[in-house]
């Protein structure tokens, strides 16, 4: 170590700090953030600048990409070369750029994600937007700055007569802090941009009248709500939907297909297609059966639906919410200030932002015309000299060694005008030359004139500003790619629409085994099934796959699922307990197809009863739901059944029919509900049952059936004693009607289930 180094001691953290600040203002300012005023970020900006110096003009035949790179890595941009040629491809992408800045030839990659060919097969120059970010960058518009390595100067921002910043929007991650600004229509930046110049102090809400929201490459449909989109451009913040773009196709014979023409921008192809195939071949979209791409330069997605009597847009909504169908697209309007600092900016502020830059621009490329008109006219007055004198002149120049300091004494003149004296051509001595002289000065002073006007009012410039704003409309804008749907009707999948509907049995054993079997069995195939040991058919269920079964326990509790989930086969099936959390000692006596809207009549056996919707007999949780509670710790429910009529009929043990109406019991969503008939003393009701008058009453004693019509005789209110059964009906006897499981047993009922 050299005798004179000096150490300086410092904590480590206040080292660390300072390094990792620098670190992290280097990665904010020069690598993610894009300048408000060009929209570019320091790469993409050292390429359109390299670009130009190579003259890669629109009109102009490509160079070799690998050509432009190494321009732009050598002389402005020391990182490596696949970095910089990767933001050079995407300049160049039609599907991630909506105003491409570079018109690539050869193969730049496509939507599917496939990347582009290497540099050294790829020829590039640049297009008409570009040519229009980088017009009047050698009029002393901009300030230019050292290179890397202080060899050549660099503009530090672009002109950028195109809104180049909301036009193809930005995206970047630095170090606490990210930008993701979606792309625009530049016709619609445009005339927002116009009515902020007539207008400064209009509302966001003004503006989103000509700039409604987002317009991306690929299209899509936006499904933001107005207010969301204008909540997002007033905070700078937030995010939008975006969803496919799609239609119906119809076939011959009543059949038909959807057909994907558009997918959300930044969605890939390729994992689209694969994501939708992979949810078809795990079952999980009983919708589809088959997804093709039939694309060529438009997208081509053929979605092959599982049935023609199903509903497209439910189909389309269940992709919605399980594929890249629909994305949401973050916002975060965060940029480089012309400040050099970073700052969220609402929209009005971007605007206003790109507007001050362009009155900059206008102002100093004015001033630099000026200059140079001025210096013209200091040399056309020295012509006009020649000319009004000229064979004095030739004289001069003929005599003296050095005619310069002779011609300055003579004339006036100031070393520049003797010098292009000097340097005039003899051809331009010819007498008309005089006449285009004057002609030409008096051009530049009218020019001059306008420009000093120009420079004196800000209204007139602003006036110029817009002319500009409109010629540059009309030479860039196009039609409107992404359609604003605002936000979408809602529609509601149900877990049963996600099952392709079959008719199946449920059988409940009465030791509590379940399954289902395909078809809807008769009792003969019903008797032939066989259980575990001793257990035999409490209730079989015919219902269809797409169904929600409630089984009701000795508790008073529901579960519900749906009946595709339940197991199937030719075993013995699976006890509840696998499926839900029953308690131990409490036993399922009931199963049933339930609907959401059926009311249902819930009996106890110790003469409870009262109305339930099926919705609140259903519940998604595994331990149930209490729907029926008890008075006394021995009672528990006989059964439930749909409502059939508005007239309720009970039956005691003491052998007492009582018929009364539906309206005197309540609706619950839970609960004791009320006395069906009084009980003698440790009596029980044997069955209760809904009908209607007109149709009549069944009683089945197990051996015998006998139909009523004439009922006033056991008419009477709810919680009366009701009347005696008919002669020769004993206390067994129950209602035909009621499809109570006693009956599908095929056995008499005695009182006691279990």
């Amino acid at each position: 170590m050299a005798d004179n180094a000096i150490i300086e001691e410092t904590p480590l953290r206040f080292e660390l700090e300072n390094r990792y600040l620098a670190y992290a203002l280097s990665t904010i300012i020069s690598r993610s953030l894009p300048d408000v005023r060009d929209g570019l970020k320091p790469v993409h900006r050292r390429i359109l600048y390299a670009m130009r110096a190579l003259r890669l003009e629109p009109t102009t035949p490509p160079k070799k990409s690998a050509r432009v790179v190494g321009d732009v890595i050598g002389k402005f941009h020391p990182h490596g070369d696949q970095a910089a040629y990767d933001a050079m491809v995407r300049l160049a992408q039609d599907f991630a750029s909506r105003y491409p800045l570079v018109d690539g030839q050869g193969n730049f990659g496509n939507i599917d994600g496939d990347g582009a060919a290497a540099m050294r097969y790829t020829e590039a120059r640049l297009t008409k937007v570009a040519w229009a970010m980088l017009e009047d960058l050698e009029h002393d518009t901009v300030d230019f700055i050292d290179t890397y390595d202080g060899s050549m100067l660099e503009p530090a921002v672009l002109p950028s007569r195109f809104p180049n910043l909301l036009a193809n929007g930005s995206s970047g991650i630095a170090v606490g802090m990210s930008t993701s600004i979606p792309p625009h229509n530049v016709g619609e930046i445009i005339d927002a941009s116009i009515i902020l110049v007539e207008r400064p102090n209009c509302s966001i809400g003004d503006l989103l009248e000509v700039m409604p929201g987002p317009d991306f490459p690929t299209g899509g449909v936006l499904v933001s709500s107005k207010s969301e989109r204008q909540q997002v451009y007033e905070t700078g913040r937030g995010s939008v939907r975006l969803r496919a773009r799609w239609h119906k196709e119809e076939l011959k014979h009543g059949l038909w297909r959807i057909i994907i023409t558009e997918i959300p921008y930044q969605v890939q192809k390729s994992r689209l297609i694969e994501r939708v195939a992979q949810l078809i071949i795990d079952k999980k979209s009983p919708f589809l059966t088959d997804i093709r791409d039939e694309s060529d330069e438009d997208i081509r997605i053929v979605l092959e639906p599982r049935s023609s009597r199903l509903d497209p847009d439910m189909v389309m909504a269940y992709l919605f919410k399980n594929s890249d169908m629909e994305t949401r697209f973050n916002i975060n309007l965060n940029v480089i200030t012309a400040e050099t600092r970073p700052e969220v900016m609402d929209l009005k502020g971007l605007l206003n932002a790109w507007l001050s830059h362009r009155f900059i621009i206008h102002t100093r490329r004015a001033q630099h015309e000026l200059k140079k008109i001025g210096e013209r006219l200091h040399l056309l007055a020295a012509y006009l000299i020649v000319h009004l004198n000229i064979d004095e002149v030739i004289a001069i120049i003929k005599e003296h060694d050095e005619p310069r300091p002779v011609l300055m004494e003579r004339f006036g003149l100031d070393y520049d005008q003797a010098e292009a004296i000097l340097n005039m051509r003899l051809r331009n001595l010819r007498k008309l030359e005089e006449i285009s002289i004057r002609k030409e000065i008096e051009d530049k002073e009218s020019r001059a004139e306008y420009l000093r006007s120009l420079l004196a009012s800000e209204k007139i410039m602003w006036r110029e500003i817009k002319k500009e704003l409109r010629n540059t409309k009309k030479e860039f804008t196009d039609e409107r790619r992404t359609t604003l749907a605002g936000t979408p009707e809602a529609i509601s999948i149900k877990p049963e629409d996600l099952v392709q509907r079959e008719p199946i049995t449920i059988i409940l054993s009465r030791r509590g085994w379940v399954k289902t079997i395909r078809g809807h069995e008769d009792q003969e195939q019903l008797d032939k099934i066989r259980f575990k040991g001793d257990d035999e058919l409490l209730r079989a269920v015919k219902s269809h796959t797409t169904e929600t079964i409630t089984f009701v326990s000795t508790s008073g509790k529901s579960f519900s699922i749906l009946a595709d989930k339940l197991p199937s086969g030719k075993g013995f099936g699976e006890p509840l307990t696998v499926t839900f959390d029953i308690e131990g000692g409490d036993q399922v006596f009931w199963a049933m197809e339930i609907k959401p809207e059926q009311e249902y009549f819930v009996v106890t056996r110790l003469g409870q009863g009262f109305r339930i919707k099926g919705a609140d007999l259903v519940t998604n949780h595994r331990s149930g739901k209490q729907a029926i509670s008890f008075k006394k710790p021995q009672d528990y429910p006989i059964h439930l059944h749909p409502v059939k009529g508005n007239l309720v009929a009970s039956i005691s043990r003491g052998r007492l029919l009582l018929i009364s109406t539906l309206d005197e019991y309540p609706q619950l969503s839970k609960g004791k509900g009320v006395r069906i008939q009084r009980l003698s003393k440790d009596e029980l009701l044997v069955d209760a049952t809904t009908f209607n008058m007109e149709d009549g009453l069944t009683l089945d004693s197990g051996k015998r059936k006998r139909h009523i019509t004439e009922l006033d005789n056991w008419r009477g209110t709810r919680a009366s004693k009701g009347r005696m059964l008919p002669h020769g009906f004993l206390s067994g006897a129950v209602f035909a009607e009621t499809g109570a499981s006693i009956l599908v047993a095929g056995k008499g009922y005695t009182g006691e289930l279990f």
